[in-house]
């Protein structure tokens, strides 16, 4: 499984605008729900906000993979966002995140699920890769950033 296999180029944000962890959710969540209109903002928000309750999934390094699974999506679905000023979310080094990775699985799809969680994570241990990524220019930048890093891993 690639990265590439779940996030689509137009769910890549370069400069987020959001300033709270609610916000920065909501905004992530803004370009899944445009590739995929059938799905219910309200209910796929409460299903992320239902997992942060049972602990951040602020990794710390300025990380942050929020994630969850719902009923009523027939494949993984992903956005990455970029915020130039961070966001407390709440992240085990108390530290804010700059660089998001939301990922939303269907509610039967525990192995994919946790595939691509491993993955994710696995990349952004990268400390070049992370330095790059707040560093690059735009979106499609930070897509090829994501994609070269993706191909460094079996």
């Amino acid at each position: 499984m690639r990265i590439s296999d779940f996030l689509r180029s137009d769910c890549i944000i370069g400069s987020m605008q959001a300033s709270s962890k609610d916000e920065a959710l909501s905004e992530l969540l803004a370009p899944i729900l445009a590739a995929n209109p059938h799905l219910d903002k309200k209910q796929i928000l409460q299903t992320i906000l239902d997992r942060e309750k049972l602990g951040s999934t602020g990794l710390g390094g300025g990380v942050a993979i929020p994630h969850g699974k719902f009923e009523g999506l027939e494949r993984l679905a992903a956005s990455f966002g970029r915020s130039q000023k961070g966001i407390d979310f709440s992240s085990m080094d108390n530290k804010p995140a700059y660089l998001f990775f939301m990922l939303i699985a269907p509610k039967d799809c525990a192995g994919d699920h946790l595939k691509a969680l491993a993955r994710i994570s696995r990349i952004f241990k990268d400390p070049l890769l992370t330095n790059n990524l707040k560093q690059a220019e735009d979106s499609n930048q930070i897509f090829r950033l994501l994609e070269e890093s993706d191909l460094k891993f079996p």
